[in-house]
């Protein structure tokens, strides 16, 4: 595989470079001379985009709020009815490399509309679905398009946004999966009480039809083709380059993707227990998911807003290093406290906290000094997601069957300070800001 884009130029997907066109195909390669008129409008990419995330999101997240009445409707017991979420968790685990491999081979866009199709078919599964074993099968099929999702799209707002506009870009995309749990569950127990399961799962499908397909027709690709990239072959007879791991796994990028995981294990351990914790505390059921997701619904502000400070100001390390600092603490207090300071902390995580994911998304490709292997990249860090859930989720129980639910906060709070740790020691090549705006790498200062 060719050598990574040059120090001082902009790198993008789905462009094409080599001997001979036909002979290959490169993702995030260099786009220094790429006309500024051939990048889309950041915000028309970012919400179709986001809203084919959403659709997506909603194949995972339309099953939590009804899921007593399909545990009824297809005879479950509580162990096979967690695999109906525990699912996708897997998926990601083991499915987020080899849909970097398919990304750099078929380009982000493709993967997008890929990622569409294949929830509709899972969808479609689920709604012919006669018994349990079925329905599970139809969420694997569900988890793969999540994946899909999740590794492809911040390839696509690279190879379409101009990278003055990636951290808004980002900032927008970020709420995907936030929204894509919110709406699912406010959504999907109206839409089931109206018309029943086979009726909410053809809503759902018609859902991602409907995102997907105005993300098709509006979203260009710049690799060639009228709505997909074309994917050319190599020559008979040609041979294939190998592609080079180096870079992946520098010492920055390890840092990052550390942080990532304790990200991802404080957020899942405040979701899927803060609940219950509050409801044992007397408070109202649907006011103890309300406080729960209270974050997400504040990020959805936030997110683009770290979104346009990344852009504007170039303090990535700063912004990152803040956001995951109120991490732990605001953790601790969803899981100890149903006082003012829940809704204090609460408000502090949605507002600084949940800015993290845009920044990750922001940073991370900065890192990763391979830039012709940024799906690969891509795919580590969906990894790192999953495993943070994974842990997250099982780990927590035990601390809390050990030492209750102070334990249960502590273990937030700690996980949270080893994530701002990792952040603080990552070194980003300075201005920053010249870097988001242009490109460039300065490796004469760090910030």
């Amino acid at each position: 595989m060719g050598s990574p884009a040059r120090s001082g130029e902009p790198f993008s997907t789905t462009t094409i470079r080599g001997a001979h066109p036909l002979r290959r195909r490169e993702y995030f390669v260099d786009t220094s001379a790429r006309p500024r008129s051939t990048y889309q409008n950041h915000v028309l990419v970012s919400v179709l985009l986001v809203l084919a995330g959403i659709a997506v999101a909603l194949g995972q997240f339309k099953v939590p709020s009804i899921m007593p009445a399909i545990m009824e409707q297809f005879d479950m017991d509580v162990g096979s009815a967690s695999m109906l979420m525990s699912v996708f968790t897997l998926a990601g685990i083991f499915l987020s490399l080899p849909t970097g491999f398919l990304a750099r081979r078929f380009g982000a866009k493709n993967m997008m509309v890929a990622a569409v199709v294949v929830m509709v078919v899972g969808t479609a599964v689920g709604t012919l679905a006669t018994s349990a074993a079925i329905l599970v099968l139809s969420r694997a099929v569900e988890g793969v398009a999540l994946v899909f999702c999740g590794v492809s799209a911040p390839l696509a707002i690279r190879a379409y946004v101009a990278p003055e506009k990636v951290g808004f870009a980002s900032g927008i995309w970020a709420l995907w999966f936030s929204l894509g749990s919110f709406v699912g569950g406010v959504l999907t127990p109206t839409v089931f009480g109206a018309i029943g399961f086979q009726g909410t799962w053809c809503v759902m499908a018609g859902i991602a039809l409907v995102a997907g397909g105005l993300m098709l027709l509006f979203v260009r690709p710049v690799g060639g083709g009228r709505f997909l990239e074309s994917v050319l072959r190599p020559q008979d007879g040609a041979p294939r380059e190998k592609m080079s791991m180096k870079g992946l796994f520098s010492r920055n990028v390890l840092l990052v993707l550390g942080g990532f995981l304790m990200f991802n294990m404080v957020l899942i351990s405040f979701l899927s227990f803060s609940p219950t914790f509050l409801q044992g505390e007397g408070m109202d059921a649907t006011l103890a998911g309300f406080a729960s997701t209270l974050p997400m619904l504040v990020a959805v502000a936030s997110s683009p807003l770290f979104g346009v400070l990344a852009d504007k100001t170039g303090r990535l390390k700063a912004l990152m290093v803040a956001s995951m600092l109120v991490m732990g603490p605001c953790a601790f207090a969803l899981l100890t406290t149903a006082g003012p300071a829940l809704w204090a902390a609460a408000l502090v995580m949605g507002m600084v906290g949940l800015g993290a994911p845009t920044m990750f998304l922001i940073v991370y490709p900065s890192v990763v000094e391979n830039k012709d292997a940024m799906p690969i990249a891509m795919g580590f860090l969906v990894l790192t997601q999953s495993l943070g859930q994974f842990l997250g989720s099982s780990l927590v129980p035990a601390v809390l069957g050990a030492g209750g639910w102070a334990a249960a906060g502590a273990f937030a709070l700690v996980l949270g300070l080893v994530g701002t740790g990792l952040l603080a020691l990552v070194r980003l090549e300075a201005p920053a800001k010249d870097a988001v705006a242009h490109g460039e790498d300065a490796a004469s200062t760090a910030v």
